[in-house]
């Protein structure tokens, strides 16, 4: 890698191997900090840094300076990549684990099942559950001692070494590998020989229960980099391009500026340009948020990434890769998400105090019965009791455990949470944004008002201009031929950027912009800043016809709920000031903002952020995915886009409105679970490590009594189970 790079104002992006928890992050940040001039954020569940950094520091210094701190670092391209797929290495630990585990369990714990040469066949499965089901927490605590430091990898690695060590010095010097030898119980480290003790079944569950856990924590983890690749799946992946008179169908990639090409009726638009022939409605919604499709002709800009609802178009590029709004919105959800701090999990915060504390408790427990006079294998049992006791499996398992509850639970209601940090942000959210298109409406045209001029009848109005639109396919036509009973139309013709005009019941009509003076009771109508459409025959305009995105019946009663959870809701928009205020005061909303532009939406909820307020951003299209992203919480409704819903932090599969309070109501709930966990873990810790370290626990019922710790953990958290 090149050590001259001259790197942009906005820095650059560094992807991070080896990080086991929030820690290591915090670390990675404090190495980079040390290089002058330089300021990074190191983001644990996507596992990248941003760094910005001055031109005498260079890219591989920057590697240089993570490598030192014992991780991996690697440049990310500027242009938005899909992350390739992550291998599930813990998955495969755990199932075999697990497997060897079990019998080494069930022969230690019940002398009935207990054979001449059990322990040897226990030692042997243990072997492999220690050494390679382990190996990630003995490898992280390798490396956080090289640097001074300790974490949970630290605990995990050290009690379960301790109990290995100790079994595997008992069964070849002590008494415990005799064959028909069975083993013995006892509350005290009196009660029997410590030499005839041997604790296998305790370091191979401890593995167990703290790789399931930590397998539970890397699922949600590896979707991280599923938003980028779901931006760029909405772009085009193949375009028409027109050399003189010859289409060749050639790959996005290969487009050029300057290069023409066509879009048909139902294609989307290759890449941003503008139209050089030709008319046609674009759908917009995914891109702009906005509901009614944009009629485009000769000189009008497109953005790649929209729809052509009808019409041809031919189109000259006039940016492509890295450079359209599709691959800058992508920039955005990418910088907001790297900017967005890494949350410090709970248990990762108790043991960064914790841990040390228990490391000093077990040294001074094995100089303590060594000084009394007690025998060396006594002192070191009370030692390794201290240690297993200490072991936090329940801390581990805290937060994954209440997470997995709490996510099935919210999948059955259709609420989907994507991590832990998460949760932390929900009981912050004091005002929760919403997008209008599709999130507060259902994103389906639909006709609102029919007006008639004096003498006329609004019921005929309506049915003469179902009857014309009933043979167009623009979507404000579908509308209002849904609304009315359509006549045959004959003689149909649309007349480019006008409107249509046909025969029905005799009557030449036209329907569109109007062509003629609007009679003073249908002006008001023209002038509401609503989608009004002129119906006219015989040469005068005898009536009007409104079309809106409908507003969704459960979105008056979702914003009360929304408000009786404290939270002020605000609406955000890409259309105009009228539109977006006769939606809000239909729902019940009283702060608008409106003329939103795509790539602004992020920046007004920045704005939202700096004026002290913790922001929810409910929205759906690819227009919502940097603000889903800047956002506190970003809540993405499951009928939009993949992009959103992967920016999201959480996602509302019904696209039900109400979804929204029943998923902070959740998420709150499975939050304070964590908290429970995490509370009743580190207190079972409190109290068990004096009884250990005074020997009235021997290792095997320090392990029985960690175990039922993490049962009380895990069934605190099945109680999510019952939410409703």
């Amino acid at each position: 890698m090149s050590t001259d790079v001259s790197v942009a104002a906005d820095g650059v992006d560094l992807d991070i191997g080896g990080m086991t928890c929030a820690s290591c992050a915090n670390r990675i940040e404090r190495k980079l900090g040390k290089l002058d001039g330089v300021t990074a954020t190191v983001n644990f569940a996507t596992e990248r840094a941003h760094v910005v950094h001055p031109a005498a520091v260079s890219v591989a210094d920057l590697v240089a300076a993570v490598e030192a701190a014992g991780y991996t670092a690697s440049e990310v391209p500027q242009e938005p990549e899909p992350v390739p797929a992550h291998s599930d290495s813990l998955g495969v630990r755990l199932v075999v684990s697990a497997i060897a585990a079990v019998p080494v369990v069930a022969l230690s714990m019940v002398p009935a099942l207990q054979f001449d040469g059990w322990q040897w066949i226990c030692l042997a499965l243990t072997t492999l559950v220690v050494f390679w089901g382990g190996f990630p927490f003995h490898r992280a605590a390798f490396v956080n001692a090289r640097h001074g430091a300790s974490t949970m990898d630290t605990l995990v690695s050290l009690g379960t070494l301790a109990a290995y060590g100790w079994s595997l010095w008992a069964l070849v010097f002590g008494t415990a590998g005799r064959i028909g030898t069975t083993h013995e119980f006892g509350l005290t480290l009196g009660a029997h020989d410590p030499s005839s003790q041997i604790y296998l079944e305790v370091a191979a569950a401890v593995t167990v229960f703290l790789l399931a856990g930590r397998h539970a924590e890397a699922k949600a983890k590896r979707r991280a980099g599923a938003a980028l690749r779901s931006l760029l799946e909405v772009g085009a992946k193949d375009v028409t391009l027109l050399d003189g008179d010859t289409e060749t169908r050639i790959p996005v990639g290969r487009l050029r500026v300057g290069d023409r090409f066509v879009v048909r009726p139902g294609e989307k638009v290759a890449t941003d340009g503008v139209v050089v022939r030709g008319r046609a409605a674009l759908d917009t919604s995914t891109i702009t948020g906005e509901s009614v499709p944009v009629d485009v002709a000769a000189g009008d800009p497109v953005v790649g990434g929209t729809v052509n609802t009808d019409g041809h178009l031919v189109v000259r590029a006039e940016k492509v890769g890295a450079d359209t709004q599709l691959a800058h919105i992508a920039r955005l959800v990418t910088e907001a998400q790297n900017g967005k701090a890494a949350v410090a999990r709970l248990a990762d915060r108790v043991s960064a105090v914790f841990v040390p504390v228990v490391l000093v408790l077990a040294a001074a427990t094995l100089a303590g019965w060594l000084v009394t006079g007690h025998a060396a294998t006594q002192a070191f049992t009370a030692a390794v009791a201290v240690l297993i006791v200490a072991c936090p499996c329940a801390l581990g398992l805290a937060t994954p455990t209440a997470l997995l509850v709490g996510t099935g639970r919210g999948a059955q209601l259709g609420i989907l949470i994507r991590g832990p940090e998460v949760l932390e942000q929900t009981k912050r959210i004091d005002t929760v944004v919403l997008d209008k298109t599709g999130t507060v409406t259902t994103g389906t045209m639909a006709v609102r008002r029919v007006v008639a001029a004096d003498g006329e009848d609004p019921d005929r109005v309506l049915a003469l201009a179902a009857g014309v639109e009933s043979a167009s396919e623009h979507p404000v036509a579908r509308a209002i031929a849904a609304a009315g009973r359509a006549s045959a139309v004959t003689d149909f013709e649309n007349r480019a950027g006008r409107g249509v005009v046909g025969t029905v019941d005799g009557l030449r009509v036209a329907v569109g912009k109007p062509e003629h003076p609007a009679p003073p009771e249908l002006a008001e109508v023209f002038a509401s800043g609503d989608t009004a459409v002129a119906v006219s025959w015989e040469g005068a305009v005898r009536g009007a016809i409104t079309v809106a995105d409908a507003v969704k019946e459960s979105s008056a009663e979702a914003i009360t709920r929304i408000r009786a959870l404290g939270m002020d809701p605000v609406l955000l928009t890409g259309d105009g000031e009228a539109v977006a205020r006769r939606v809000a005061a239909e729902v019940g909303i009283e702060r608008v903002i409106a003329g939103v532009l795509p790539d602004e939406k992020a920046a007004v909820v920045t704005r939202l952020q700096s004026e002290g307020r913790a922001v929810a951003m409910v929205g759906d299209g690819v227009n919502d995915a940097a603000a889903l992203a800047t956002a506190d919480v970003g809540l993405a409704m499951g009928t939009g886009t993949d992009a959103a819903i992967e920016a999201g932090d959480l996602t509302l599969v019904r696209g039900d409105l109400r979804s929204v309070p029943q998923a902070m109501r959740l998420a709150r709930a499975t939050l304070n679970t964590i908290r429970a966990n995490l509370f009743w873990a580190f207190a079972y810790n409190v109290a068990a490590i004096p009884l250990a370290a005074l020997g009235l626990l021997n290792p095997m019922i320090a392990g029985a009594a960690m175990a039922a710790s993490s049962l009380f953990v895990v069934g605190n958290s099945l109680r999510l189970r019952r939410f409703r």
